[in-house]
């Protein structure tokens, strides 16, 4: 005779494989533009901030390099590099001060 216990074990299902969380983590990532490390499967690392992404791929902005679009069955891992992006400067609108009175 087998115990109520011991069934209830047997049916019961397994975890979903997909929670909805990595669309809502790839949002945020996106919306704050967080520098990330992306680790392919091959080893190689790239950085940059994730501009778009979907079911199947990201695209991956780089500061003077060429942007990617890297597919996720690509990805080894994604982790964020640094809190924020930094902001682009415009050398035309920045003024340097030598520090000297007219």
């Amino acid at each position: 005779m087998t115990s109520p216990l011991s069934a209830r074990r047997r049916t019961k299902a397994p975890p979903p494989g997909d929670t909805g969380q990595e669309a809502l983590y790839l949002r945020s990532l996106s919306d704050r533009q967080v520098v990330v490390s992306v680790k392919l499967r091959d080893g190689e690392t790239v950085r940059g901030w994730i501009e778009y992404f979907d079911d199947t791929m990201i695209r991956l902005t780089r500061e003077g390099q060429p942007n990617l679009f890297i597919y996720k069955h690509q990805i080894r891992s994604i982790s964020e590099a640094s809190r924020r992006r930094e902001p682009r400067t415009n050398p035309s609108t920045t003024a340097v001060s030598n520090g000297a009175a007219s």
